[in-house]
């Protein structure tokens, strides 16, 4: 175990080759291979809590820029970062899905609206703010037109598959020089700085789909600690 640490293994990787060796030697013990078990003295490590990524707002706004010239990919980075809709729900949206308002504007009763399949076959509507109708309705104008109904399409005219999402995402994320950030991470960015912002915990909880208020508080300490970070760094 403690060469294990000294290689840098995570907590996790370590708690399943401990169990691994105690399944084995407890194999070992009850088919008379061995008359002493010495691996139920080994102690699992304890679970660690890493914390989620959460990009600074000079990150997620260098995000946008870095892909602005491939309409496409625009469009699939805003929606991540103004809706907060995992990869998943991402890879399964349809045309159908979508509904945009013919005049684009901020004005709060002229928004659009994004149907998700989510999580164990729960559905929800969320809004479509101004920029996120933006850039779909920009997709939407070029968007090839092929048999598949599915909202976002690959260069060779298939659905993108969720693999496909995540290389454009590490792609703009390289290219605007953010580091260990994934897709999750939009999600968690999208959440925490909407609760920094003062968005209610109750529109936050029902843009994520989560089943428990709960779940979503932990973007309460996030958005504290963001904002911590970026007016210390920011002090003018």
């Amino acid at each position: 175990m403690a060469e294990l640490d000294r290689r840098g293994h995570a907590g996790t990787t370590r708690r399943r080759k401990s169990s691994s060796i105690k399944s084995f030697f407890g194999f070992l013990r009850q088919y008379g291979h061995i008359t002493n078990n010495v691996a139920e003295r080994l102690t699992l490590p304890a679970r660690e809590h890493k914390e989620p990524r959460v990009l600074t707002t000079r990150e997620y706004q260098a995000l946008p820029r870095a892909c602005s010239h491939d309409t496409r990919d625009a469009a699939i980075i805003e929606l991540l970062l103004q809706t907060g809709i995992r990869l998943s729900e991402l890879a399964r949206l349809t045309l159908d899905d979508i509904d945009l308002p013919s005049r684009i504007s901020r004005n709060p009763a002229n928004t659009g609206s994004l149907f998700v399949h989510g999580k164990g076959r729960k559905e929800r509507t969320i809004t479509l703010n101004y920029k996120a109708c933006k850039a779909l309705k920009a997709w939407l104008k070029v968007r090839p037109n092929v048999d598949s109904s599915r909202l976002f399409v690959s260069k060779f005219l298939e659905p993108m598959s969720p693999r496909a999402y995540e290389y454009v995402v590490k792609k703009y994320l390289k290219e605007a020089g953010i580091k260990g950030a994934s897709v999750q991470t939009l999600r968690h960015t999208f959440a925490t700085h909407h609760v920094a912002k003062g968005t209610s915990l109750r529109t936050v909880q029902e843009a994520l789909g989560h089943a428990d208020l709960k779940t979503t508080s932990i973007y309460v300490q996030l958005a504290r600690e963001v904002m911590n970070k970026e007016l210390q760094e920011h002090a003018l």
